[in-house]
Order: structure tokens, then C-alpha cells, then sequence
């Protein structure tokens, strides 16, 4: 079987987590970089994989055939479905649904409206300039971790991670929201417990193999 192609940007923060996601399975790609900032995401190459023009697009084979993933959720998903371990979820629903939830408060919640494209059209059409950039991410990003540092505050059973004693969905989700987080220039002080799930996931390798600074394309 040929290995997977992760056609990604290395800050994009939807490529940090599928990247995170391959590690924690152990899987082996090949690494296409996609410069989205000399859109070349946007060229007619890449919406030949993925008309949206959005990173990543994982191209896998299965049956002799070549397949396009794409959008981030469903190539974790699909990566959980076809390796199923070391699992990302847990097995219990009511405890996949929570863990679910907290991957969800920034999937759909914080990244979608600090991403570049939302970004660029901010600055293209309102004039925002970098600090305006920063109030904006900065208070999407807040909301989200209040959220999520209350819900991981109230699980008393937890261990060092979101859920039990292993990193799983929702480190794949907020380790590199946290990476953004940082970008923006928010105060992370007010989630300590936050702070210590990204100071767990920063000593394992699958983490550090796929932080941003980590990537060829970094330079």
C-alpha cells in the first residue's frame, strides 16, 4: 500500500490536528505542503484534489484506488474508523459524546471564525490591522476556553489529560488552538488547567512531530 499524502500548511490549524491525529495512530505519510501564503491553495492544482481550496486533503488508497479526504473532522474520523487503535475516543457513548462536545468547542466554536480566510477578509475589508486581528481572535478564543476550562475544572476523575490518562479527540483539537491562542496574544493564565493538558501533550512525540515549527515548510 502506498503511504498517505497530507497535503497541509504547516500553522494552519486544521492541518496541526490532523497531523497530531496521525501521529497518536502511529501512521506514516508523506508530507505535501501547500503555502497558503502564496495561495497556492488556491491554484488549479489543489482544488483538483479539493474544490473548497482548504487544507489539508489527506489522498489515501483503498482497493487500488486513490481517495481524496477532506475537511479535517471527517479524516479523523475516517482515521478512528479504519484504526481504530490507540483509540481517540472513548468506548462508553455518554463519555464520547462529552469528549465529542469539548472537541466541538473548537471545532465549530473557536477555529472556524479565526481561521485565514476570516482573517484575510477581515483585514481586506474592514481595514482591521493586527491589533483589531488580536481583539477579534482573542474573544472567540476566550469564550471557547472558558467554556472548556469549566467543563475539565468539573471532571474530577480525570487524569493529566481532557479525558482519563491518555491524550485523545480533544487534545487533537485544542493543543493547536492553544498554538493559535498564543499567535493572538491571549492571556492564558485565567485556564490553568488548560495550561497543564498543552504542558502534558508538549513531552510526547506525537505532539512535538507535529507542531508547527516542526514541519519543512516552517522556513
Amino acid at each position: 500500500m502506498a503511504p498517505m499524502q497530507l497535503h497541509n500548511f504547516f500553522r494552519s490549524g486544521s492541518s496541526h490536528r490532523t497531523r497530531i491525529a496521525l501521529n497518536l495512530k502511529g501512521l506514516s505519510y508523506d508530507y505535501v505542503a501547500v503555502d497558503l501564503r502564496k495561495d497556492v491553495h488556491l491554484g488549479a492544482a489543489f482544488k483538483s484534489l479539493n474544490p473548497q481550496g482548504l487544507v489539508p486533503a489527506l489522498v489515501v488508497e483503498e482497493g487500488g484506488d486513490k481517495q481524496v479526504l477532506i475537511q479535517s473532522p471527517a479524516i479523523i474520523e475516517w482515521l478512528e474508523e479504519r484504526y481504530p487503535t490507540p483509540a481517540l475516543l472513548p468506548s462508553e457513548p455518554l463519555a464520547r459524546a462529552r469528549v465529542r462536545a469539548m472537541a466541538a468547542v473548537v471545532g465549530c466554536d473557536i477555529h472556524p471564525i479565526n481561521n485565514k480566510r476570516i482573517l484575510d477578509y477581515l483585514r481586506g475589508h474592514f481595514a482591521c490591522d493586527d491589533g483589531a486581528i488580536n481583539a477579534w481572535s482573542g474573544t472567540w478564543i476566550t469564550a471557547g476556553f472558558e467554556a472548556l476550562e469549566a467543563l475539565l475544572q468539573a471532571d474530577t476523575t480525570r487524569g493529566d489529560f481532557c479525558f482519563g490518562n491518555a491524550p485523545g479527540l480533544v487534545e487533537v483539537y485544542l493543543i493547536p488552538q492553544i498554538e493559535s491562542s498564543r499567535r493572538f496574544k491571549v492571556d492564558l493564565t485565567p485556564f490553568p488547567n488548560i495550561v497543564a493538558i498543552d504542558q502534558a501533550c508538549a513531552k510526547l512525540e506525537a505532539f512535538q512531530r507535529a507542531a508547527p515549527m516542526a514541519q519543512p515548510d516552517a522556513q
